[in-house]
């Protein structure tokens, strides 16, 4: 199934380069892997390499780059950052973290600022649902 067919949502509010390069992504994973779960997963690690995902949507970020730790090491098990940039400056995160309304974010460390904005961006992208 061509990937423009199951687009996530969030993608759907976002700008068209991202939805193009997550299915450009995806549609190759599928030649490579087939349809699943590793395919959307190869498209998403595509695409947190130049966006980050702000509420219930994907936006550019400044520089193109791996947005955590499992991105930087390539495969592996464990959580990602959903998409929340966590290789960005804390005053980046803190200002993400006001567009966000994210109650005591001034006193947060960066970790928990990830973290903030990890479940302000579910709240967000359920809400936009």
């Amino acid at each position: 199934m061509p990937a423009s067919d199951e687009l996530p949502s969030t993608l759907a509010r976002s700008e068209k380069h991202a939805q193009a390069l997550w299915s450009a992504a995806h549609d190759s994973a599928v030649d490579s892997y087939g349809e699943g779960e590793r395919a959307h997963r190869t498209a998403f690690a595509a695409l947190k390499h130049e966006y980050e995902k702000v509420g219930d949507h994907w936006e550019r970020k400044d520089e193109s780059g791996p947005s955590d730790s499992r991105a930087e090491g390539g495969r592996g098990s464990g959580e990602t950052e959903e998409g929340v940039d966590a290789n960005a400056t804390k005053a980046h995160l803190l200002e993400l973290a006001k567009r966000l309304d994210v109650r005591g974010r001034s006193r947060m460390t960066k970790d928990e600022l990830v973290e903030a904005l990890k479940k302000a961006n579910r709240r967000e992208t359920a809400r936009a649902r």
